[in-house]
């Protein structure tokens, strides 16, 4: 990869570490205690159904962070690999990551051939 094409992925890559960053603190905004905590609150004033909705919200609240830490790692290793000079280079087989996966995920860190063989176990 040439120097222009990493300062491309990297600026790419700072913006979207941004906005995860930023997902990721609206979520704690929004449920900054325990679920036990919000649970207990709600569990004098509410109907089970209306605990149990809060519950699910709560879980998905949860899942979406989990993944977005995920992608924020995976973000953060990619801005290493362009500091070691390895980015675009499939971990697995060595082979260059091809543009269009890049530039659809530019924290790919394997092949389109190496991520599908992964899926599939």
């Amino acid at each position: 990869m040439s120097a222009i094409d990493t300062d491309r992925y990297r600026q790419r890559l700072l913006e979207e570490r941004q906005h995860v960053a930023g997902a990721i603190e609206n979520l704690h905004a929004e449920n900054p205690g325990s679920l036990e905590d919000e649970t207990e609150e709600r569990t004098l004033d509410n109907h089970l159904a209306e605990n149990a909705t809060g519950t699910v919200d709560r879980e998905i609240d949860y899942s979406l962070e989990e993944n977005s830490t995920a992608v924020l790692q995976a973000i953060d290793a990619s801005l290493a690999r362009i500091d070691a000079g390895t980015f675009g280079t499939c971990e697995s087989c060595g082979k260059p990551i091809g543009a269009e996966r890049l530039d659809a995920r530019p924290w790919a860190r394997l092949c389109i051939e190496c991520k599908r063989k992964e899926e599939r176990g």
